[in-house]
């Protein structure tokens, strides 16, 4: 798939088979976020990988968009590895998170399967379920999986305005 079809067929997907990813696309994913750049190459990206059922049943504990995917990712940076703008401190790990999550949504869509951003969770259960350490900022989640029959119905029904109107808008 060339990139134009690739960012076009990417969907938030809410709805997944009951069938297993295989180990390899989620080695592909992994390597994905693995290549995605990051401020001073410093790479503070850290990626849960949670597959088995009681991993599963806790990411539903911590928030309620985890679709029932049968492979889901806890996406965090470490702040003490992430990159902090001399003059006021700003913190690049959640970019260079944003990256490499990006990343790997797209190797998700060329493989195949479907991915969907989620950023709304409870921080504290997330992190005493799956023992995060506290030095980790928690991103969010990525579930992830084979798009189930009428996945993406909703992803030509767009909310907001084209991109490109804004294109002037500074002028």
């Amino acid at each position: 798939m060339d990139y134009s079809e690739l960012i076009k067929n990417r969907y938030s997907c809410r709805k997944f088979e009951d069938r297993a990813v295989e180990e390899e696309k989620i080695e592909k994913m992994l390597k994905a976020a693995d290549l995605a750049p990051s401020a001073c190459d410093l790479q503070p990206q850290r990626i849960l990988v949670l597959t088995d059922e009681e991993q599963l049943k806790k990411v539903d504990e911590c928030t309620r968009f985890g679709f029932g995917a049968p492979l889901n990712f806890l996406i965090c940076y470490d702040r003490e590895k992430s990159w902090h703008r001399r003059r006021d401190n700003v913190d690049h790990g959640i970019i260079d998170t944003a990256i490499a999550k990006t990343y790997m949504m797209l190797a998700a869509t060329d493989m195949g399967l479907g991915t969907t951003w989620v950023c709304s969770f409870d921080e504290q259960k997330a992190r005493e379920l799956f023992n995060v350490p506290d030095n980790y900022v928690i991103e969010g989640f990525l579930p992830t999986g084979y798009p189930a029959e009428g996945a993406s119905e909703l992803h030509f029904k767009r909310a907001g305005e084209d991109a490109i109107s804004f294109r002037n808008m500074f002028d």
